[in-house]
């Protein structure tokens, strides 16, 4: 079974909500800035990305000095388990199959925290009792994947204080925040926390996952320069630097994440409401994607209607009959609803 969704290449798939993109799409000016990059396809890429940098760092109110840019999140967590080498992290679960990935490929022992859906997959203040004086990296995310709960900022800034006192790093996974409604990101504590490595994407809200592009912020300089050195050079394609320079444009204008943010709240309701009345286990979810439980299998059975969803089996902490549905357009929501019917 594949460990991410998107599995389009060995399936016949009308559509898919296994993959958690903006039902948007892809802004017009994003695919333009992506035509006119081939033109400059002959030579190497900007190394250093400095427009790239100037312009997220402009967008954002980041400093240009605490950012680095990856192939995608993916590449980030990877460069920074190598560039940390934990004795020992902490991963809650479920969660993201890429932390497991990225610190498998060290000598880190990994502890496991496994959430309960009595508590709708959130921590609880046991949670603190596994970050242990030998713990050395923490991975969060926030919203979480697959679940789509959100931590608040309080909460958050609770956590980050007492990891900072017993000096643990925590990457914090943001990849998912621009789909929430409501102030959940800690980038403007970034200057507070040494310990704090937080991770964003182009990827979700900007609907581009076959680009390749997402960045880091770390206040911690020294730090940041030990996770570049696990970076390739050229990682970043004159494709990915063009869209993400334009993304920022699209962001800076913020009616683009605003309509998307309403679009996604509503057709997040209508779906799990529709599920609810199904007869479905519906989980809370802040973000673009929703997680339900059936005692009836219903991946095959879409697959066969064309429809993709992310069987959850495999994510550790879960087990069969959990599945993964992203929020898209009424239309799509309701073929897939009309789907399951027939099902």
């Amino acid at each position: 079974m594949p460990i991410h969704g998107g599995d389009l290449y060995r399936n016949q798939v009308n559509l898919d909500f296994s993959v958690n993109v903006n039902p948007l799409g892809v802004p017009q000016t994003v695919k333009n800035a992506m035509t006119q990059a081939v033109e400059t396809s002959d030579r190497y890429p900007d190394i250093i990305a400095e427009k790239l940098i100037n312009t997220v760092s402009s967008t954002y109110a980041i400093s240009p000095e605490y950012l680095l840019f990856g192939n995608g999140s993916s590449e980030l967590f990877m460069a920074v388990v190598h560039g940390i080498k934990p004795k020992k992290t902490v991963i809650p679960v479920p969660s993201f199959y890429g932390y497991e990935y990225a610190v498998g490929a060290s000598d880190s022992e990994i502890v496991y925290y496994k959430t309960t859906p009595e508590n709708n997959f959130g921590l609880t203040s046991a949670f603190l009792t596994v970050l242990s004086e030998n713990v050395e990296l923490l991975f969060l995310a926030n919203p979480n994947n697959p679940t789509g709960n959100t931590i608040d900022r309080k909460s958050l800034k609770r956590l980050l204080d007492y990891c900072k006192d017993k000096n643990i790093y925590v990457v914090l996974d943001e990849c998912f925040i621009e789909f929430c409604d409501g102030d959940y990101s800690m980038l403007s504590e970034i200057e507070m926390y040494h310990n704090l490595l937080l991770v964003r994407a182009f990827t979700k809200i900007f609907s581009i996952p076959g680009v390749r592009l997402g960045y880091l912020v770390c206040s911690n300089r020294e730090l940041l320069h030990k996770i570049k050195r696990h970076i390739p050079e050229w990682n970043l394609s004159c494709f990915a630097q063009a869209a993400g320079c334009v993304c920022c444009s699209v962001a800076a204008q913020t009616d683009f994440i605003k309509d998307t943010v309403t679009i996604v709240k509503k057709e997040r309701q209508f779906l799990a409401g529709a599920f609810h009345q199904k007869g479905f286990q519906v989980f809370p979810s802040d973000a673009n994607f929703i997680l339900l439980y059936s005692k009836t299998p219903i991946y095959e059975r879409l697959l066969a209607h064309g429809i993709l969803i992310r069987d959850c089996s495999n994510f550790r902490g879960l087990c069969n009959g959990y599945y993964r549905i992203a929020v898209k357009s009424r239309a799509e929501n309701e073929a897939l609803l009309h789907a399951i019917g027939e099902a």
